[in-house]
């Protein structure tokens, strides 16, 4: 978070476009993982912005670690999100371009969480009623995620 607020002590709230990873861990039964956001108390899929120097795929690996304390590998991109644009509460305006993956589970491990990114996480069923999203681009990522597993449900092993 360092890059990001250095940007914005140069450009304040003006619009940024920002790259961001975040993925989808979904067990046999079709439920996948989600964190209670700190900063809004909406619900999201793991993942965040790309450190400088950092791909997608570490990115969510990171991510995913800080947010949920789970460790991952990214298994498959599931789709490239470009067109949201979100408002933060204090005004900080973004275009974030995001790198929705399916991830899997490396170990049985957990690890802390960022208290000041997570308040919890919960396992959510895909064929549910999906939570409260933090902004609309978590929402199309559930309906990916459920389309995703409704398709290949053999082939989600975790």
């Amino acid at each position: 978070m360092a890059y990001i607020a250095d940007l914005r002590a140069l450009v304040g709230h003006r619009p940024l476009i920002l790259t961001s990873a975040s993925g989808a861990l979904i067990d046999k039964d079709g439920a996948v993982l989600l964190q209670e956001r700190a900063d809004t108390g909406d619900w999201g899929f793991p993942g965040g912005y790309m450190d400088y120097g950092e791909s997608f795929g570490q990115t969510v690996v990171r991510e995913f670690k800080e947010d949920a304390g789970v460790v991952v590998a990214p298994v498959k991109l599931l789709k490239l999100q470009d067109g949201d644009l979100y408002t933060y509460p204090n005004g900080d305006q973004v275009q974030p371009v995001n790198a929705f993956y399916l991830v899997r589970e490396l170990e049985q491990n957990s690890y802390p969480v960022k208290a000041t990114e997570t308040v919890r996480t919960a396992r959510f069923p895909l064929d549910g009623q999906p939570p409260r999203f933090f902004n609309q681009q978590h929402a199309a990522m559930w309906t990916v995620a459920r389309d995703y597993f409704h398709r290949h449900r053999t082939e989600i092993i975790h």
